[in-house]
């Protein structure tokens, strides 16, 4: 028998995170930090910084991000509060039908979204924020849905009992027992959604949008083989992530704070 170690049985999660985490990073940082000709600057983040175009993609690219993810949450939370109150024989066949759609590759789904699309607006082209959106959300609703569904089952109906029982009604027990307890799955979903929607430009190309978000001028860059505007974007895309998981983290505890006091 052999008997390994715990740092025997990390190394090979170091060597993995090193190769294709710290390996990879460093080489963007040198480029985004760098010239054509191996140059310290910090013109690059100048440039972007002061640049119209790119200050444009960056908040066409938030304001895309924010709008997918709150017609998401709309969308996703009363159909995972649905499934998280039927009955559980019906329930995994009904969550089923929103999973099921992921196991379909990703550009038959939006090639079948496209058609569609076609045959009720004609020329995608003159909707390219509307079909954006449309298509996106479809993308990413599942993702929305499943960390909903896993915060909204585990509540436990006493609480809502005990709710009732104490004289709240239905609109006053959804809003200080439930939705509080939903926080922890609220935050999950949007930053499963938010994130890549900033990035996702494959939708875009699909439907013939010819506006770009951060992803497409990532990759426009990269396509060009300019990779030290490509890393410098990257790492821009990279800080803004940083901020959003702090926040949301701090939210997290602030609503775990709040959910204690409601237990």
């Amino acid at each position: 028998m052999f008997h390994f170690s715990r740092k025997q049985l990390g190394i090979p999660y170091v060597i993995f995170l090193i190769g294709f985490v710290v390996l990879p990073l460093l080489v963007i940082f040198y480029y985004a930090f760098t010239n054509g000709e191996g140059q310290f600057t910090m013109e690059n983040f100048t440039a972007f910084f002061t640049g119209t175009n790119t200050i444009g993609t960056l908040l066409y690219s938030l304001l895309i991000a924010l709008t997918v993810t709150a017609v998401c949450l709309v969308i996703a939370y009363p159909i995972a509060l649905i499934l998280a109150r039927f009955p559980l024989k019906h329930r995994t066949a009904l969550l089923m039908l929103f999973i099921l759609p992921m196991w379909i590759n990703f550009t038959l789904r939006i090639t079948a979204l496209k058609e569609i699309l076609t045959a009720l607006e004609g020329n995608l082209a003159y909707h390219p924020f509307l079909n954006t959106v449309i298509g996106m959300t479809y993308d990413f609703l599942p993702f929305m849905i499943l960390p909903l569904y896993n915060t909204l089952e585990k509540i436990d109906n006493s609480l809502l009992e005990a709710a009732m029982d104490l004289g709240a009604g239905t609109v006053k027990t959804f809003l200080k027992v439930t939705l509080p307890l939903s926080v922890p799955g609220i935050l999950s979903g949007v930053t499963m959604v938010f994130l890549p929607a900033m990035t996702n430009y494959v939708v875009l190309d699909m439907f013939y949008n010819s506006t770009y978000i951060m992803g497409s001028l990532i990759g426009s860059y990269f396509s060009a083989y300019d990779w030290n505007n490509g890393s410098m974007i990257s790492i821009v895309l990279l800080l803004i992530i940083f901020a959003i998981t702090i926040a949301t983290n701090q939210f997290s505890e602030d609503s775990e704070t709040n959910r204690g006091a409601v237990l």
